[in-house]
């Protein structure tokens, strides 16, 4: 058996080689993160290594800084395995009392692990080809997080500006209404404005649905409005939409970016009611490879949604906070699929209603109904087969 332990970093990694009798193969090397430090450390490999060596490759999970070297691995045939950092960092503090940490001590750690036989499993083709689903699914989390500070901020300026159009209109974000507000930034504005002029823009950016009578509503109340004159915030709202709209639009390109990875995917996690593609397409790029788990429960581990648990002589935890580690994205992902799943299926809506009715807080019951749809899900993914609801 052949070691090694990579620790990486940005500009370059440090390796170490070991093998099964503990003799140091190779000592702790600095090769460049480029194609020739790759190769060269490819060479050190073989040379420390005949045809009949089981080799082990294993580094941490360190994001983008990690991508270039993993995917030269993998494509070389090495078996290589992504370590949890919190996992090496607790390894390495439970082989000495010292506070020792760096990049060479990292090296040795990870190549230690390795070798200690730990059940950890290869990372997998599908996992890494994985990454660009979940690079596309994490963009556009942040995308539609951006857009929603933006129209908090739309919220915030009409109550400055313009305060009685909110009880006008369903919501200010619709069409129409920031049409509106993109031409007339206030209530001064609309109050000014030419009434025909007023119902043609309402009429075109609504498709039909306000005419006359919505534009007259509008007038008279900028007319009797308390917003405040302000050229600051009329600007300030214009740029406001103008972003929120340029962002619709990448999202909109995101989202066909990934309809067409889950259309070659042809995943059966879309087949359950309530599982759009874009919460499918988090689920599927952050879990990467079904096959790296066991069972259901190290799914709901690596989303950082079991229980804590924690028992010392009679003392016993009486109430088992979600440990919260691991995928923020997981977590977010199937803890709002879940919602929408307990509204559509059935088993899962009297199964919410149940843990509602043993008393338990509406998140904790979505909980309760999270870890059934990982295990259904888990399910599906293993056997290939689509959801179909009980008759």
């Amino acid at each position: 058996m052949i070691s090694v332990g990579i620790d990486v970093a940005k500009d370059k990694h440090d390796c170490f080689i070991i093998n099964s009798e503990g003799e140091v193969l190779a000592d702790v090397f600095t090769i460049p993160n480029s194609l020739e430090g790759f190769q060269s450390l490819l060479q050190k490999i073989r040379s420390c290594s005949s045809t009949q060596d089981k080799i082990k490759v294993g580094l941490e999970a360190t994001g983008h800084y990690s991508y270039n070297i993993l995917g030269f691995l993998l494509d070389n045939g090495l078996p290589t395995y992504v370590l949890n950092p919190l996992h090496t960092n607790l390894y390495r503090k439970s082989l000495s009392l010292r506070k020792t940490k760096t990049d060479r001590v990292d090296a040795r750690t990870i190549a230690a692990m390795l070798m200690s036989d730990l059940g950890l499993k290869p990372y997998t083709n599908t996992a890494y080809h994985n990454e660009e689903l979940k690079s596309l699914t994490r963009y556009r989390f942040d995308k539609v997080k951006e857009r929603g500070q933006l129209k908090q901020s739309i919220s915030r300026l009409v109550c400055i500006l313009f305060p009685e159009l909110e009880k006008l209109v369903p919501t200010l974000h619709i069409v129409s209404v920031y049409t509106l507000l993109e031409k007339f930034p206030g209530a001064k504005q609309i109050a000014e404005a030419h009434l025909t002029r007023l119902k043609t823009l309402l009429h075109d950016a609504s498709r039909g649905r306000y005419g006359r009578d919505m534009a007259v509503k509008i007038r008279d109340a900028a007319r009797n409005s308390v917003g405040s004159v302000m050229p600051a915030k009329s600007l300030e709202l214009q740029h406001t939409i103008r972003l929120i709209r340029e962002l619709d639009t990448e999202i909109g390109e995101i989202e066909s970016a990934i309809q067409h990875i889950m259309d070659k995917i042809h995943s059966p996690i879309t087949t359950v009611p309530g599982i759009g593609t874009q919460m499918g397409a988090m689920i599927l790029a952050e879990v990467g490879d079904f096959s790296q788990f066991d069972s259901p429960d190290k799914i709901l581990a690596y989303a950082g949604l079991s229980p804590s648990t924690y028992q010392s002589g009679q003392l016993k935890n009486c109430y088992a906070h979600m440990e919260k580690r691991g995928s923020r994205y997981l977590r977010y992902a199937i803890f709002n699929a879940t919602k929408y799943v307990c509204l559509w299926v059935p088993t899962f809506s009297s199964y919410f209603a149940k843990k509602r009715a043993e008393g338990k807080h509406y998140n904790v019951a979505i909980s309760h109904a999270a870890k059934k749809l990982v295990r259904l899900i888990y399910a599906l993914e293993k056997s290939g087969e689509s959801y179909h609801l009980a008759a």
